[in-house]
């Protein structure tokens, strides 16, 4: 029987081919170019129908997050619509590491990913769609080193001003996910919490802050291998003009409550990161994070507070990271979602693990959580 075939020269592929033997493949992840990161993966099988695969991505002990590998399964589809988990295994002691994903399928062509890739045509199907909405109106911020636009959709007779942005590490396609779900609340004309939130505040939503790392199939970085995320300190042109553009435009508007969207590699829950450790911290700013997180927790299972990052110690904050610096800048409610790679302990899912459809519904549950924090209801 032949052997199986394997593509990746696609919207967010990345995978590169060192063996082939029937259904059996030796693999391995393309860092991110001009940087060491490297974990996202997106591929497609063919010639498979009928098989048993055996697919072996290896050298996985140097990539960015090893931690994340124990644990985690491969999201597969045939189609492209329904991502499901595919049979996986890590041995850190195998190949430099490696992930062994077990799949017999179906049809005759199978895709694989790190989660369930949100594409840029999508992301334009996207911000076409909602900038036909009424009241809805779209603006380019700038441009990406690559020459994509920084798309921003804004809406809302409100006076706080509010900035939703996600994938500044664009392998966290998890995060864009969330957005289609906050969106569809907010634009909605029928649904009450996106009503009211309108009426409320000024929305600045950015989908995709890291067009080109999101095509490239990179897990963490720009065109130019930088980490946007530790640029808000003295973003550049030359550097990260995503950055720049966007900061920009937050500099014009001000910022009453910011969330910035991740995914997390390791940790398989759903949790948010504040800016403790700024130095203007305060009890009463502290007491607005809190307060979202309390009310957000009572609201949907698929978060808690239990797990998350280490806090920073006072005046210990990085103000080169977005949620950190918009707090400081502004004095604002700022803060970092992350989603799971994996799956929501808490809540387990056998199927999916952590799923795109999840993400879209956190997204709702996050604008319903933000009207009750500004709404003072208890």
């Amino acid at each position: 029987m032949s052997d199986i075939s394997i593509d990746a020269a696609f919207d967010s592929g990345n995978i590169e081919v060192l063996s082939l033997s029937g259904a059996a493949a030796r693999l391995a992840i393309r860092k991110d170019k001009d940087s060491d990161f490297f974990q996202w993966f997106h591929f497609r099988v063919s010639g498979c129908a009928g098989r048993g695969l055996e697919l072996k991505i290896t050298g996985l002990e140097d990539s960015a997050y090893p931690g994340g590998w124990p644990g985690y399964r491969a999201a597969v589809s045939e189609d492209r619509e329904f991502w499901a988990r595919a049979d996986s295994s890590y041995d850190p002691g195998e190949d430099g590491g490696t992930l062994t994903i077990r799949y017999a399928s179906s049809a005759n062509i199978a895709w694989f990913a790190y989660f369930a890739p949100y594409s840029m045509e999508r992301h334009a199907d996207l911000v076409s769609s909602l900038a036909l909405s009424e009241g809805v109106s779209h603006r380019v911020l700038g441009h990406s080193l690559d020459g994509r636009a920084i798309d921003c959709l804004e809406f809302g007779d409100g006076a706080r001003q509010v900035w939703f942005y996600a994938r500044q590490h664009p392998g966290e396609s998890m995060a864009e996910w969330w957005m289609e779900g906050a969106l569809d609340c907010l634009t909605d004309p029928a649904d009450p919490v996106g009503r009211r939130l309108r009426q409320l505040c000024r929305f600045h939503v950015v989908p995709n802050a890291n067009p080109d790392g999101s095509f490239r199939g990179h897990l963490r970085t720009n065109a130019a291998g930088v980490n946007l995320n530790r640029e808000w300190a003295s973003p550049s042109a030359e550097r990260s003009p995503e950055v720049l553009a966007i900061l920009t435009a937050m500099d014009a508007s001000g910022v009453d409550f910011a969330m910035d969207v991740h995914g997390d590699e390791a940790i398989p829950a759903v949790f948010l990161a504040g800016f403790e450790g700024i130095p203007s911290w305060s009890a009463a700013l502290q007491g607005g994070f809190d307060r979202y997180k309390a009310i957000l927790a009572r609201r949907t299972p698929d978060f808690q507070t239990a797990k998350g990052y280490p806090v920073a110690g006072q005046g210990k904050a990085n103000l080169t990271m977005s949620t950190n610096q918009l707090a400081e800048r502004f004095g604002c409610t700022a803060m970092t979602l992350e989603m799971p790679f994996k799956d929501n302990d808490d809540l387990p899912c056998a199927v999916q693990g952590w799923s795109a459809e999840r993400s879209a519904i956190l997204g709702r549950d996050c604008m319903g959580a933000l009207l009750e924090w500004l709404t003072g209801a208890d």
